[in-house]
């Protein structure tokens, strides 16, 4: 107890250091989040779904270019239109992030092994400079 006490300092260190180094494994979602950059890859060299997880009113408002909108609440019981693409890299959008990351955990369990979440979602993929279309409930 005396050491404790005469190196209380050193000790608050070693555990806050401990702390911070695995604090991303606490904290990691089921969701492996991609960029627009690394997104734009995957659509276009493995043929990547896109499907937008927001209700039908935001995703006219302006979504990717050839996105699928299945609501999030509606994934479960739409899950059959994308049955297909079980074994193909699956990017889940929202407007900036956080729902898509549920829909990733939700089709992750359905038996999608390569489901990716646009990080930022559609707003980082609109900063970042890409193209999005208006209208159209696809």
């Amino acid at each position: 107890m005396e050491f404790i006490n005469q190196n209380i300092l050193l000790i608050s260190i070693v555990v806050v250091s401990g702390l911070g180094l695995i604090w991303p494994m606490l904290t990691r979602t089921a969701a492996n989040q991609v960029g627009a950059a690394a997104a734009t890859q995957l659509i276009n060299r493995e043929a990547a779904i896109v499907i937008d997880v927001r209700n039908p009113d935001e995703f006219a408002a302006g979504h990717l270019p050839d996105a699928l909108n299945i609501p999030l609440d509606k994934l479960a019981e739409r899950v059959g239109e994308i049955e297909k693409y079980k074994e193909k890299p699956v990017i889940l959008c929202c407007a900036a992030g956080m729902r898509s990351g549920k829909g990733c955990a939700e089709l992750a369990k359905l038996g999608f092994s390569r489901v990716h979440s646009l990080a930022e979602g559609v707003d980082g993929w609109v900063g970042a400079g890409y193209p999005i279309k208006k209208g159209g409930k696809k």
